[in-house]
């Protein structure tokens, strides 16, 4: 099994109405790369009004991020998306697995809080990309995201952490 990525991958999908269902308005991707095949570093994912967005200081590592990866998330499957625009910013990334998220970068800021229960997760085959995942995952109680410094309006916010995330080549026998 090839490892191809490990790191930390903090998400918040917010939502037109209450609960799971109705319309995504935003989601955002926070990633803090210890190691990859393509190189370390951070990077925020934001798809919004019909647009990926990817906030990085390294761009080859950020798309790879959102082609690879983000595009496949259930959560913004059956969204729109084109081409991610690429801005070139330093991320501020700051993760307590016990508390939340903080991370900001360029006109971007994105607050994850009320750190739940952790749990070991691990997908075989993930959906879309068919690459192995394991993570630590810990539910979050809501979230908040910036653009341009104005909240992004929603009536509901789904908030997770991931932390100790691998993502590796499927084993095939």
């Amino acid at each position: 099994m090839t490892v191809l990525l490990f790191g930390a991958n903090p998400g918040l999908t917010l939502r037109d109405t209450l609960g799971d269902g109705g319309r995504t308005v935003a989601f955002a991707s926070a990633w803090r790369v210890d190691w990859s095949v393509r190189g370390a570093g951070t990077a925020l994912v934001v798809w919004h009004d019909g647009r990926p967005r990817v906030l990085t200081e390294a761009p080859e590592l950020g798309r790879w991020l959102a082609e690879a990866f983000v595009r496949h998330f259930p959560e913004v499957a059956g969204l729109p998306w084109p081409e991610p625009a690429v801005t070139v910013a330093p991320v501020r990334l700051e993760l307590d697995p016990a508390a939340g998220l903080r991370a900001a970068a360029g006109d971007v800021e994105l607050e994850i809080t009320g750190a739940g229960r952790p749990r070991a997760i691990g997908v075989p085959a993930f959906p879309g990309n068919g690459l192995r995942l394991s993570n630590v995952y810990i539910p979050c109680e809501t979230g908040r995201l910036r653009l341009g410094g104005t909240e992004v309006a929603a009536a509901s916010a789904n908030a997770f952490l991931a932390d100790a995330e691998v993502w590796s080549e499927p084993v095939t026998d």
